[in-house]
C-alpha cells in the first residue's frame, strides 16, 4: 500500500521512496497512500524480580534508558528555542515514569515503552501525515519505498473528516482486486482473531501498520461501501497476502477510435518513468497520434518520478516549487527544453492526489493538455522521513508544494478544466472493469482532445 507515504508523495522523501521518506533522506513526493508499515511482532516479554530497596536506583536507571531517545529530540528543540515547553516535558515525564515504576503491577517493556512515547509525540503535533515507525515499521516503509511490496496490493489515504480509511486504487491482478476489493471503498475495522479493532479509535498509522503484513499471512477487516446512509454496505474481507508486481502504467488503443491511445498511471515509483516511455513509444508504434493521460485514483508517490515523467512532456522551464514554514519559495526542479509533441488530455477524479495532482495541473499550468473529471483530493504538502540511527524513524510535513505557475492546492484540489462526472450507473463498479464504451469520463477526455 502507499500517503506516500506515498509510497514518499511530493510528501515523502528520497533514498528509495512516498506513502506515504535522512541520516537524511532528500525529500520526495510519496502519496500520502504511502504504503503502511509492518506491523511489529508481539516481543516476550521478561519477568523481572527486584528488592524494595533497588526500586529507586532500577528506576532511576530505567528513566534514563526509556527517556535517551526522547531526549535527545527534545534536546534539539531546546537549542531551536522550545525551552519552558521542553522543560516542562521532561520533568513531567520523569516524575511519572518514576511514580509508575513504584507502583505498577505489570510488566514494562522497555523498547515498547520508548516506542510509544515517541509516537505520542509525533500524535501531538496534530499533522494527520506525521508519525514515529518503530525498527519494524521503519524498515517495511523503506522496503516499500524501494519497490519491494508483500500485501494485498491497495493504496490508501486517510480520510480527514471520518478518520477511516480510505482505499484510493487497488492494483491490478492484486489479491485485493481478486477479493472484490473497490476504490472508494473505506476500511472501518481491522481484525486481528476474534477482535475487532475500530480505526478511529486505534488511528491511521497503526491500522495502516496491521494491514500490512508478509505474503501468505492474511489480512482482514470490513469496509463501508456507498455515499449514503441508505446505500451503505459493511462488506467483511479475509484476503491472503502476496507478492505484488506494481505496474503503475498501463496502456491500451481507446477501443471506440484506435488512432487515440491511453495510459492510465496509477501511481508514480522508480519503475514510472520507464514505464511511461515505454508505454508511449508501444502506442505510438501502434498507430496512437493523440493520448489520453488517465490517473484516476492516483494517490502520488514519488518526487523524483512524477518530475521526470513531466520533464519528457513539457517545455524548458519549472515543474515544482516549494514553500517552507517562513513563506520561502524554491523551485526544486525544471524541465529540459525536449517535450513530446502530441495532442493529450488530463483525465482526473477525487481519487488523483499528491504527485496526482502535481502531474495534472503541470500539463495544466503549460497549456499541455486540458484537465477533465471533477476536482480532486487536495494534497499539496510535502513529508520527510528521516532516521535515528538506530533503525527506527519519524515522518512530518515540512513544505507546501505547487505547479510551476498556479497555486498550492492542499485542501483544495485541483479544477478541472471541463467537468466530468462518472455516470451514476457506473458507481460501485470497479473501475478496471468498466469497457471503454461505458466510461463516460473517458469519453468526455476523448471529446476534450485537441486536434492532431
Amino acid at each position: 500500500m502507499m500517503d506516500e507515504n506515498e509510497r514518499p508523495d511530493p510528501d515523502e522523501t528520497q533514498g528509495g521512496m512516498s506513502p506515504y521518506t535522512p541520516i537524511e533522506i532528500k525529500p520526495l513526493a510519496r502519496d500520502a497512500s504511502a504504503a503502511p508499515p509492518t506491523a511489529p511482532a508481539p516481543r516476550e516479554k521478561k519477568r523481572r524480580t527486584v528488592s524494595v530497596g533497588a526500586v529507586a536506583v532500577i528506576a532511576a536507571l530505567c528513566i534514563v534508558a526509556t527517556f535517551m531517545t526522547t531526549y535527545v529530540l527534545l534536546s534539539v528543540w531546546y537549542t531551536q528555542g522550545g525551552t519552558g515547553t521542553v522543560n516542562q516535558a521532561v520533568e513531567k515525564m520523569e516524575l511519572l515514569d518514576a511514580l509508575v515504576r513504584q507502583d505498577y503491577v505489570g510488566e514494562i517493556d522497555e523498547e515498547t515503552l520508548t516506542d510509544w512515547i515517541l509516537k505520542g509525540y509525533m500524535a501531538g503535533l496534530g499533522d494527520p501525515y506525521a508519525g514515529y515507525y518503530t525498527k519494524e515499521e521503519f524498515s517495511a516503509l523503506m522496503a516499500d519505498n524501494s519497490g519491494e511490496m508483500q500485501g494485498i496490493g491497495i493504496s490508501v489515504n486517510m480520510d480527514t473528516e471520518t478518520g477511516l480509511i480510505d482505499i484510493v486504487s487497488v492494483f491490478p491482478n492484486s489479491p485485493a482486486l481478486e477479493a472484490g476489493v473497490m476504490p472508494g471503498d473505506r476500511i472501518a475495522y481491522i481484525i486481528e482473531g476474534e477482535q475487532y479493532y475500530s480505526v478511529v479509535e486505534i488511528g491511521y498509522d497503526a491500522a495502516v501498520s496491521m494491514l500490512q503484513g508478509e505474503a501468505d499471512t492474511y489480512a482482514s477487516f470490513v469496509v463501508q461501501r456507498g455515499q449514503t446512509q441508505e446505500e451503505m454496505q459493511k462488506l467483511t474481507f479475509s484476503i491472503k497476502r502476496g507478492y505484488i508486481t506494481e505496474y503503475t502504467v498501463t496502456s491500451r488503443l481507446y477501443a471506440p477510435d484506435p488512432t487515440v491511445g491511453v495510459i492510465r498511471i496509477t501511481s508514480f515509483d522508480g519503475g514510472t518513468p520507464n514505464q511511461f516511455t515505454d508505454a508511449v513509444q508501444s502506442l505510438q508504434s501502434a498507430g496512437a497520434t493523440r493520448l489520453i493521460l488517465d490517473v484516476r485514483y492516483n494517490p502520488g508517490g514519488d518526487l523524483n518520478s512524477v518530475c521526470s515523467v513531466l520533464d519528457a512532456l513539457l517545455p524548458q522551464g519549472p515543474v515544482i516549487r516549494t514553500i517552507d514554514k517562513n513563506g520561502n519559495e524554491e523551485t526544486v526542479y525544471e524541465s529540459d527544453a525536449n517535450e513530446l509533441d502530441i495532442p493529450m488530455v488530463v483525465l482526473v477524479n477525487e481519487g488523483t492526489a499528491s504527485a496526482g495532482e502535481l502531474f495534472a495541473s503541470a500539463l495544466q499550468d503549460y497549456e499541455k493538455a486540458p484537465v477533465v473529471g471533477v476536482q480532486t483530493y487536495g494534497k499539496g504538502s510535502m513529508q520527510t522521513i528521516r532516521g535515528f540511527g538506530d533503525g527506527t524513524g519519524f515522518k512530518y510535513t515540512y513544505r507546501y508544494y505547487c505547479p510551476p505557475f498556479s497555486d498550492n492546492f492542499d485542501g483544495v484540489g485541483v479544477t478541472p478544466d471541463i467537468v466530468a462526472e462518472l455516470d451514476a450507473s457506473l458507481e460501485g463498479k470497479n473501475i478496471y472493469k468498466i469497457t471503454d464504451e461505458e466510461d463516460n469520463q473517458l469519453r468526455a477526455a476523448y471529446n476534450a482532445l485537441p486536434d492532431a
